[in-house]
């Protein structure tokens, strides 16, 4: 007798048991049984773009005249379910699946059929009617550029324009405030914390620039290429209905692709944007590595400015505090750029008519893209929107900065302003002190020439 907490279900393979519950049927049962590999199901954001393409698909079908209008509205009413997440729990498939992706396809037509079914569309079938016009082959290349399209515009791009906009306004808020700049993280002439800090934002709109620069290219759909690129068993005007479609829906101005045989053989698109990504996060490392480097002391490090304390950082030392948030962002960045490497093989892996890597190439773009949108907003709200400045450390290291020397250069020249920052140093003495008593230079004229605010102007002082 058979496990009532089981149903059987039936395809071109034969029979076998699915949990009674569940939504999907014999083919997704066959994946979940096949790939017990990772427990890393498909995201949230690429079942939302299968709810989507599949939505768009049928009521292109319908428009076409090739699929009844009940059984359309059935389907597209499971569709957008799907779409707003109400059926995650249905979608177990395993990342590291077939290349192609065709168990999670089939997951999603399944489920959707099985929705529309129980909403009184008996009969729909997931191959016949949900999957109507379409491939795996060309679905899954859709999803990849749909989910990350919307990823980037909904979470990426306007996380990173929040990022650089709380740099600029702590660049504009410090623009006066004047500390040691450091090469090689030695000490350098002096910079202002607008300078440095309109470096980083800087950074981080050349990166959002980078990342929209894709999206051209990521709005170009492979839908309607189906199996190989030629479009069999598809309605010559089902890809641009489809791509009009979903560009209605979400804003996005989708597009047939220009050629469905690279839209279905290669994912160099994704490989440009996982570069882009790459950037953004190495723009990201290098600011949270200064952050935790003008942050750490307090004593016995720069100790230039004080990070939000958020939570006790040891649990053996008392009263330590840590600088969480960067170190979190550095670790993203860190994820993103191994991401890309695997992105990057995976594009790789395109032959002949197929890419077989889809679906790890839409996993790691789209946690690519969610952890970068968080890392922004958490490094932006919670590390650079609320450090303080500690502008006494800043002034006595000023100070007795020897290489202000420099500004002397024009003056007195190179060697001997070497010997005035060597007796600086060596003396721990102010080098206007030093250079007082070493090259005949009036103190008054020599407080102009080193005056450390009007040596982060450039040019030649005197």
């Amino acid at each position: 007798m058979a496990d009532k907490a089981f149903r059987v279900e039936r395809d071109s393979m034969g029979e076998l048991q699915v949990p009674a519950e569940a939504l999907w049927a014999a083919q997704t049962q066959r994946a979940v049984q096949n790939f017990p590999i990772s427990g890393l199901a498909m995201p949230r954001g690429f079942i939302r773009a299968l709810g989507l393409v599949k939505w768009a698909a049928a009521g292109a079908n319908r428009d076409l005249g090739l699929l009844d209008t009940g059984l359309a509205d059935a389907i597209q009413s499971a569709a957008e379910q799907v779409a707003a997440g109400e059926h995650d729990a249905h979608f177990p498939v395993d990342v590291f699946q077939t290349g192609s992706g065709t168990s999670s396809n089939m997951n999603a037509n399944e489920v959707i059929a099985n929705l529309a079914r129980r909403a009184g569309a008996e009969a729909v079938h997931p191959n016949d009617h949900v999957n109507m016009g379409q491939s795996s082959n060309d679905v899954i290349p859709t999803c990849i550029h749909v989910s990350a399209a919307l990823g980037l515009t909904e979470e990426l791009l306007p996380a990173l324009d929040h990022l650089a906009g709380v740099i600029e306004a702590r660049a504009d808020a410090l623009a006066a405030v004047v500390k040691t700049g450091r090469t090689h993280l030695m000490d350098a002439m002096p910079v202002t914390f607008g300078q440095e800090l309109g470096g980083w934002a800087a950074q981080i709109r050349s990166g959002y620039q980078r990342v929209a620069g894709v999206l051209p290219r990521l709005s170009a759909l492979a839908q309607g290429g189906t199996a190989v690129g030629t479009g069999i068993n598809a309605h010559p005007e089902f890809g641009a209905r489809v791509a009009a479609l979903l560009a209605g829906r979400t804003g996005i101005a989708f597009r047939p692709a220009d050629d469905a045989f690279e839209a279905l053989s290669s994912q160099d698109t994704a490989v440009e944007l996982s570069g882009q990504l790459k950037t953004v996060a190495v723009s990201l490392m290098k600011i949270a590595n200064d952050l935790r480097w003008m942050n750490s002391g307090p004593l016995a490090g720069l100790g230039e400015i004080a990070l939000p304390a958020l939570q006790p950082g040891s649990s053996i030392m008392p009263g330590k505090v840590n600088p969480v948030i960067p170190e979190a962002a550095a670790m993203v960045a860190a994820q993103v750029i191994g991401n890309d490497t695997t992105v990057t093989v995976a594009g790789q892996s395109g032959n002949f008519q197929l890419n077989v890597m889809l679906p790890v190439v839409g996993y790691n773009l789209l946690q690519s893209i969610g952890l970068l949108a968080n890392a922004s907003r958490a490094l932006a709200d919670s590390a650079i929107g609320g450090f303080t400045v500690n502008e006494a450390r800043l002034e006595d290291a000023l100070a007795r900065n020897p290489i202000l020397v420099t500004a002397l250069n024009p003056v007195i020249g190179y060697e001997k302003g070497a010997a005035v920052a060597k007796k600086a140093y060596a003396e721990g003495r102010p080098i206007l002190d030093v250079a007082e008593a070493e090259t005949g230079l009036s103190r008054e004229e020599l407080a102009g020439l080193l005056d450390p605010t009007a040596l982060t102007e450039g040019g030649i002082k005197g």
